[in-house]
């Protein structure tokens, strides 16, 4: 085993991609832009399985992310010069595809790379065998240890399929400190710090909520962790880039996508509730006292089915009697359908207001939305329906929409299979595979009782102001559930904060939670509560059960919500 970089107690990670789709020249610009012992890169979600497992029915041979493709076509050449290994989740559905394909690129540019891949996540075919039904896909979420190997062997460039987020962060980092398998702290900080830079950008000011405090958000800088061989880093970005690194752009990140302050991998179960931030400097947040423990027995598996076809239309409602107008439309675009499709639901968004001075500002939506597992109910058969209320229906009728044919749309769900189940192989440079063994320690996952609250902040005089003059928010989807962080920067406000914002307290302010189950979990340290929406998001993003499937916008819309603040925490 030998390091990654000359100073055996330091790596620097860096990363160039938050999602499939992020912006191509971050590869580049982190190669160029200062030093890097490590490249990595997060290209997968939930509904990128889904979008991956549609490319692989159409051609065998695809099933990852084409663009890492022409990604080390362009910085091939400048890694290995740098001495930079890449580490990528880019192989998807196929990451020997992906492999053979960089090797022909490697070759093609006159390059002698290592590259290596790791896999067995991919459990479709054994899917019925496993209990999880008849996916498209069905993935595992694999942990660092084939990485490991495969940077051990020498690898330039490992690419996995489906692992967790972090695993592209820890396993680089296991690999140059020598961690063992039980070595719970120092993997916690680093799955940690993973955990911070996975999403590019929104660890450096982007979807940051007091984003107008921020002197330059026109290009942010990717993000780079300085993790130690005690686990604990520093996120910091590249010199002279754009955004911030602070201690709130570091808990954004930290609260986004999380559930509760255990935070499970297939190595080690991460405790949020340990983490400690402070400022390190400029553009500079140091992350320590992160505490682990053996991760659960299960592994998480990412199942993607296709749910059948859906089709949308929607009306634009002007002026006065919306609701009776939406009404008409609704009774008469049901009543003339010639076979009502499964599913058919009415959302009214009523954007209008009274007296407006632009015909835009006095106009409400009408959405339709239907789901079918038989395209022809759902297609022109529905939308030229809609498309016939024209001149037949209430005064103004229009749409935003064009009729068209129905697509097809995908169902996410989380399935669970004993670790012992799933195979994980590392691919080694040389062909060599290298079976790497589940985590011979587990623990049960059970939910952390809450904390010791603090006293409440005393009453006093309050002003009717938005939640978010004083605390930031993000919120994410996991399946078909969304979470919400909250946080605060000062003691007071946190006494407040906790006290004040409880479940009760979050289905008022957000009516559309108030017949779902809601969970809050607390996280003193961060000054953060995090509330679970179970259900929210139907069936998963690719469902579309909202206007905002993935609920990047939930958190804004609760920051928005007024209640009665003290006034001193306000100043």
């Amino acid at each position: 085993m030998s390091a990654l970089t000359a100073d055996p107690d330091l790596i620097r990670i860096g990363n160039c991609s938050g999602f499939y789709g992020d912006r191509f020249a971050a590869m580049r610009e982190m190669l160029e832009g200062g030093r890097l012992d490590v490249l990595t890169g997060d290209y997968l979600a939930e509904l990128t399985m889904l979008i991956l497992g549609r490319d692989r029915m159409k051609d065998a041979n695809l099933g990852y992310a084409k663009t890492f493709v022409r990604q080390i076509e362009d910085c091939l050449g400048l890694a290995l010069e740098r001495g930079v290994r890449i580490v990528a989740n880019a192989g998807g559905l196929n990451p020997a595809g992906l492999a053979e394909q960089l090797r022909k690129v490697a070759a093609g540019l006159g390059l002698d790379a290592k590259i290596a891949h790791v896999e067995g996540d991919d459990l479709t075919g054994r899917a019925a065998e496993l209990g999880l039904g008849a996916p498209l896909t069905a993935n595992a979420y694999l942990g660092a240890w084939g990485i490991v190997a495969c940077l051990n062997a020498g690898a330039d460039i490992v690419v996995t399929g489906r692992i967790t987020d972090a695993s592209v962060v820890l396993g680089p980092a296991a690999a140059h400190f020598g961690w063992g398998r039980t070595d719970y702290d120092a993997l916690a900080g680093a799955v940690v710090a993973g955990h911070v830079v996975e999403c590019g950008t929104q660890a450096t000011g982007g979807n940051f909520a007091f984003f107008t405090e921020l002197a330059d958000l026109g290009r942010p800088g990717f993000p780079i962790a300085e993790i130690r061989r005690d686990g604990s880093s520093v996120i910091t970005k590249h010199a002279g880039t754009g955004g911030a690194v602070t201690v709130d752009t570091v808990a954004a990140q930290l609260m986004y996508e999380i559930q509760g302050a255990r935070y499970a991998g297939p190595d080690v179960t991460a405790r949020l509730d340990s983490i400690r931030l402070s400022a390190a400097g400029a553009d500079r947040v140091r992350i320590d006292a992160v505490t682990g423990e053996a991760p659960p027995p299960t592994l998480k598996v990412s199942l993607n089915t296709l749910g059948g076809f859906r089709n949308e239309m929607e009306f634009i409602l002007t002026g006065l009697d919306i609701e009776a107008k939406a009404e008409l439309a609704q009774r008469q675009l049901e009543a003339w359908l010639p076979v009502r499709p499964a599913e058919l639901s009415w959302t009214l968004a009523r954007l209008d207001r009274p007296d407006a001075a632009t015909e835009e500002q006095a106009s409400a939506l009408l959405r339709c939305v239907v789901r079918d597992p038989d395209p022809n109910k759902v297609g022109r058969a529905f939308a030229n329906v809609a498309v016939e209320l024209a001149l037949a229906s209430y005064p103004g009728c229009s749409f935003t929409t064009l009729p068209g044919n129905g697509s097809p749309y995908g169902v996410y769900t989380p399935g669970y299979v004993e670790a012992t189940q799933v195979p994980h192989i590392a691919v080694l440079p040389d062909g060599t595979r290298v079976d790497i063994d589940p985590a011979a320690q587990t623990r049960e996952l059970v939910e952390v009782p809450e904390p010791e609250l603090p006293q409440p902040w005393p009453h006093g005089a309050t002003r009717r102001a938005p939640l978010g003059a004083i605390a930031m928010a993000r919120s994410g989807d996991k399946g078909g559930n969304a979470n919400i962080g909250v946080w605060v920067r000062e003691e007071a406000q946190w006494r407040w904060l906790v006290d004040t914002l409880t479940v009760t307290r979050l289905k008022q302010l957000l009516p559309e939670t108030d017949s779902l189950t809601v969970t809050r979990h607390v996280l003193p340290n961060l000054r953060a509560v995090n509330f679970i929406v179970e259900d929210l998001l139907g069936k998963g993003v690719a469902y579309q059960a909202r206007f905002d499937p993935q609920a990047k916008g939930l958190g804004e819309w609760l920051r928005s919500r007024h209640l009665d603040i003290p006034r001193e925490l306000l100043a």
